[in-house]
């Protein structure tokens, strides 16, 4: 639920004490902490109770105003803190967050190279109240500020379902774009965006840098960088170790970075044969377009051009990969695992029509051995690629 105007009030009056409440809002204890609640806040018991639970994801430091859309919603702050040294090093002194909702992008950047404006007056509220930032009410669509970097987060959803059409993000990307540049009589300048998109966008007709991020292997959003201030494909994996956001403002994460001007696009690595391990890279490197990218970067190749899988004689630093055992042809896979005493099963599927969760249940594995397959396709062959139990990289699989 979203608040009112007057439930941020009531919020902040009270937030020392609403800290303070010992409630777990469990399936067992959700009536009886309700009516705790109730009994406490009278009217207002149902701002608190969203507080409370949209606080308990531990996306965001504990102390700030949420409810449970902008929480669930929020940029991770290590993916905001990248963002903003990537753009200080392309020498922007000031962005405006144009769709800045509870103020999580203005957590990463210091006092005077921020500003946030948003349609929603609560969320308004809860950023004034959440980062030490000017926050002001108004529509990404009109210039409000002297900034010539602009940082937008349209609407991803609609009527519950997600958008993959740039022109019917809310506001549409076009629209953005179209507001804000050279050509518009309404502005007084024109200024470079940075747009913040949900990473199945078909971003494909983008002519500026489309950067898509994961943390800590879960894709996370595609930003799209206006021309004016990168070009190329981009993928951003970050590393965030802190469980605790309470002291997030330093909280940098570490990030490996894979950028297509960096290579040359001539000189990447063909498909080849099956190596001594099987790889199956980050969201993000693959739907940034940059798998034979990364591979080259790795000593790698494809197993085939069309399927995301690698393989070779290493395992990246940091990440982790699947011993090769044996190839076997699809309609064998059961006999296969059978003989080598396969029980628990790790299965990853790319290029065919297979349920995991369907195929583990008819497999019927009773051995005692862990061990993974791979599902794919090679060339017009579907095949299974039996391997052992996924490993991290060490010294024994890393080649320094």
């Amino acid at each position: 639920m979203s608040y009112t105007l007057a439930e941020v009030d009531f919020l902040t009056q009270h937030l020392p004490e609403i800290a303070g409440l010992n409630l777990e809002f469990s399936k067992a204890s959700q009536l009886s902490d309700v009516a705790k609640l109730q009994q406490l806040y009278g009217e207002n018991y149902r701002c608190v109770a969203e507080l409370i639970k949209a606080r308990r994801s531990g996306k965001l430091p504990a102390d700030w105003l949420m409810d449970s859309d902008s929480a669930q919603q929020a940029t991770p702050l290590v993916l905001a803190q990248y963002r903003r040294r990537f753009l200080q090093g392309l020498g922007v002194e000031l962005v405006h967050d144009v769709t800045c909702s509870i103020g999580t992008e203005g957590h990463a950047w210091n006092k005077g190279t921020y500003i946030g404006s948003d349609l929603d007056a609560s969320r308004i509220k809860m950023a004034k109240h959440n980062v030490a930032h000017p926050f002001f009410r108004a529509d990404a669509l009109t210039q409000t500020s002297t900034a010539r970097v602009l940082i937008a987060d349209p609407a991803r959803r609609k009527d519950g379902k997600r958008i993959t059409d740039p022109a019917k993000l809310l506001p549409p990307l076009p629209d953005l774009v179209a507001a804000h540049s050279a050509d518009s009589s309404r502005i007084a300048h024109s200024a470079e965006l940075a747009v913040k998109c949900a990473p199945g966008l078909d971003f494909s007709q983008w002519p500026g840098l489309v950067s898509v991020a994961s943390v800590n292997g879960n894709v996370k959003e595609a930003c799209l960088y206006t021309p004016g201030l990168a070009t190329g494909r981009q993928a951003v994996l970050l590393k965030d170790g802190t469980e605790d956001t309470e002291g997030a403002e330093g909280t940098e994460g570490a990030a490996d970075i894979l950028d297509s001007n960096d290579f040359d696009e001539d000189n990447l690595p063909e498909a080849g044969d099956v190596g001594s391990y099987i790889i199956d890279p980050d969201g993000a490197v693959v739907r940034a377009g940059l798998v034979r990218h990364y591979a080259a970067r790795e000593g790698l190749h494809q197993l085939d051009p069309r399927i995301a899988y690698l393989t070779g004689e290493r395992i990246p630093a940091g990440t982790s990969g699947f011993p090769f055992i044996e190839a076997v042809p699809v309609k064998r896979l059961k006999a296969a695992l059978q003989a080598h005493g396969a029980g628990s099963l790790e299965i990853l599927v790319r290029g065919l029509n297979v349920d995991p969760d369907q195929l583990r249940k008819k497999l019927k594995l009773k051995g005692k051995r862990s061990m993974a397959i791979v599902m794919t396709r090679i060339g017009t062959q579907g095949i299974a690629l039996l391997c052992g139990p996924r490993v991290v990289s060490s010294e024994d699989n890393y080649a320094t």
